[in-house]
């Protein structure tokens, strides 16, 4: 059976960030354990940055950064360069602050046209990488942000793409925020995984959650239940306390 969520409490996004920095520093080592390797899919928005920044001054030195291998969750169909890239938010905030090889860097090559192509390079470098036994791969730890419409990764409210039942990555053409071509992992690649962290601060995001925690909501982020962890960080605003 699949996780329910649980919720962790924090005054503001700064503590939010710091508390979950030192969570995926833990989370690394309790897998390097007993693991060669360890698989971190990376979010994109203002509350994983702060998280990036805080794990990099915090735990630079003290993770095993020569294992861990890292993921996007999704990626907007820009250039790696581009101000809008969650690659380039991530390579600012943290790669370009700790000691991660550049192998072990998994990135969205979002700007390979047409969009769905790019989906099927992807796919093919996930499958490689986690091999091919199971249906989809097992991230060890998956971060993810909320909007306030209830998204998360690029799975908007409605859109087609929640359906998608095979595949892990798919192309995603939406009017909801631009641009309007991204790729992202699909909802059972999400819910593969391992343990899942959501990231959310701010009044924006009260509705959701309240949803959320009353259970049976229906937002893209409530559906995504993965087969270990499931834990919430979020701030007061958030939390509408």
């Amino acid at each position: 059976m699949n996780a329910a969520p649980t919720f962790r409490r924090f005054p503001d996004a700064d503590s939010v960030a710091r508390a979950a920095a030192d969570e995926i520093a833990a989370r690394a080592a309790e897998a390097l354990a007993t693991r060669p390797t360890f698989s971190l899919v990376l979010a994109g928005g203002g509350t994983p940055q702060k998280t990036y920044e805080a794990l990099a001054a915090r735990h630079g030195a003290s993770v095993a950064w020569n294992r861990v291998h890292l993921f996007w969750g999704d990626e907007r169909c820009v250039a790696p360069d581009d101000a809008q890239s969650n690659y380039a938010m991530a390579k600012k905030a943290l790669l370009d602050r700790v000691a991660v090889p550049a192998a072990n860097v998994h990135r969205m090559r979002a700007e390979v046209a047409p969009p769905s192509r790019a989906a099927d390079e992807h796919e093919v470098e996930l499958r490689a990488f986690f091999g091919g036994g199971a249906a989809f791969p097992k991230f060890d730890l998956v971060l993810l942000g909320v909007g306030e419409d209830g998204h998360t990764a690029s799975l908007f409210p409605g859109h087609e793409a929640l359906a998608e039942t095979k595949r892990c990555v798919v192309a995603v053409r939406t009017e909801a925020k631009p641009p309007p071509w991204r790729l992202s992992l699909s909802l059972p690649a999400l819910c593969a995984a391992r343990d899942v962290m959501f990231l959310a601060t701010g009044a924006g995001k009260r509705t959701v959650i309240a949803g959320v925690r009353a259970g049976g909501a229906t937002y893209p982020s409530a559906l995504v239940r993965p087969t270990g962890r499931l834990e919430w960080f979020v701030d007061d605003a958030a939390l509408g306390v």
